[in-house]
């Protein structure tokens, strides 16, 4: 094998990429979003088992419900390193803070977050502490189930935006890491939907599921327009 090739560091890519999980003392490259979109479902379970393993543990052995639920989703946090929460909280202040264009991309850019990110990123949190709680406060395995498939399903979907736009910036992240070639898309939203039933099929049903999987798509053409 090619040194810097194959789905191992492909893996590694994708943690590097989406995580501040350690991943030892291999050369750095530079992203590939197109080697990247195969091996992130995979790398999604790495990120998110362990969050997934402290909300169920804490609920099985005793903890209150809603507070396991808050300490899993503060270690997500810390695994991803806030990277879905910076995201929304940037496209929040870029779609309800700026009038044009040119100042949406601006506020985007701005590292610091204003009163629309702010407030999109408390009820965030907080809908995602109290959605948890809640159905951990029934049954903990289908709530970790059911988080750790909303985790993959999330992050493979969100590369479709890399697949139908072109990057906004020449100089942006998303150049640096290319575009995302449709077959390596197909191939890692299948693996992804595969796994998402596997997790949350026998918790959710084969209907709910299906039901989600085609709400997340519908979503994401939204976004792009397509």
């Amino acid at each position: 094998m090619t040194e810097g090739l194959g789905l191992r560091a492909d893996f590694i890519m994708a943690l590097r990429f989406f995580s501040r999980l350690p991943t030892g003392d291999s050369p750095h490259q530079v992203p590939d979003l197109g080697r990247i979109a195969m091996a992130l479902p995979l790398a999604s379970v790495a990120i998110g088992i362990g969050p997934v393993l402290l909300l169920i543990g804490g609920a099985l052995i005793g903890l209150p419900a809603y507070f396991a639920a808050a300490l899993a989703v503060a270690a997500m946090v810390i695994a991803s390193g806030a990277m879905a929460e910076d995201a929304l909280a940037d496209a929040a202040d870029g779609l309800f803070g700026g009038h044009t264009i040119e100042r949406r991309l601006e506020i985007m850019k701005d590292s610091r977050h204003g009163t629309y990110g702010v407030a999109a990123l408390c009820l965030f949190v907080l809908l995602r502490v109290t959605g948890l709680g809640a159905v951990a406060a029934i049954n903990p395995l289908a709530a970790g189930a059911i988080w750790l498939s909303a985790s993959i399903a999330g992050r493979s979907a969100v590369l479709w935006l890399a697949v139908a736009l072109p990057p906004v910036r020449k100089d942006g992240a998303s150049a640096t890491a290319g575009r995302v070639p449709g077959r390596s898309f197909a191939v890692g939203a299948v693996f992804a939907v595969v796994l998402v039933f596997l997790l949350a099929g026998p918790v959710g049903g084969r209907v709910g599921t299906g039901v989600a999987v085609v709400g997340g798509a519908v979503e994401g053409l939204g976004w792009t327009g397509r």
